[in-house]
């Protein structure tokens, strides 16, 4: 089932009066539910874009081309406000990003729980969420660590348990080993095919890292702003 479908999607930033960057040129990508999907290119490719543009963060330019179309679990997402979007991306969409963007003076759990706030859950059913998410990412017994104390992977993992804590359809990750070194890499890359397998959690990581493409079961490739291709890959089982 498709979970996620995008057509014709442009966005073009400007940088003054005469100077634009065309980053997406009308990407066409579907994602399907339970995938784990590397979007990979070069610098400058647009994958960042599209991710931005995928997880509603940035909307698709309307102008100069096709009307875009972008839908989520079968719902058009292109005509929702300001605010519609904001909360289906609290409620829906989970987010890890390469900088963690924790609060450094709140705890892990307080961390967790702050999204799950932000979802509409009052403080003692947040807290009470970011209990078992954190039980999930196996942080259980840092809850009340601050990021201060806490390694670039475990971290990482608190991120990855905030993004996860309203029980999302779709997680999506911009570059989230790139501040890692290689063994956290693998430990943050095994926990996240963990739960794309056990739990069918559908995953989207935007990436330069081939590691990172290899724990996928499929790799689209961009340039230029464009899909260059997209090919599935054969697993090994862990």
């Amino acid at each position: 089932m498709t979970l996620l479908e995008g057509r014709d999607l442009r966005k073009t930033y400007r940088l003054g009066r005469r100077n634009t960057v065309d980053a997406l040129r009308g990407v066409d990508i579907e994602i399907e539910a339970g995938e784990m999907v590397a979007i990979m290119g070069p610098s400058g490719s647009g994958k960042s874009t599209l991710m931005h543009v995928l997880g509603l963060l940035h909307a698709p330019d309307p102008k100069d081309g096709p009307a875009p179309t972008l839908r989520f679990d079968g719902r058009d997402l292109t005509r929702l406000s300001d605010r519609q979007r904001t909360a289906l991306r609290a409620r829906e969409m989970g987010f890890v990003f390469q900088q963690f963007n924790l609060v450094p003076t709140l705890s892990a759990a307080e961390n967790v729980g702050l999204a799950a706030e932000y979802a509409g859950e009052r403080h003692g059913r947040a807290r009470a969420k970011a209990t078992e998410a954190l039980a999930l990412v196996g942080l259980a017994e840092r809850a009340d660590h601050r990021p201060s104390e806490l390694s670039g992977g475990e971290q990482q993992r608190v991120a990855i348990a905030r993004a996860l804590v309203n029980g999302p359809s779709l997680v999506l990750a911009d570059e989230p080993t790139g501040n890692l070194d290689s063994r956290r890499s693998a430990e943050v890359l095994g926990l996240l095919r963990t739960l794309n397998r056990e739990q069918g959690r559908t995953f989207v990581l935007v990436t330069h890292d081939p590691a990172v493409g290899g724990a996928c079961g499929r790799i689209v490739h961009m340039r230029d702003g464009l899909v260059a291709s997209a090919a599935e890959r054969e697993l090994a089982v862990a």
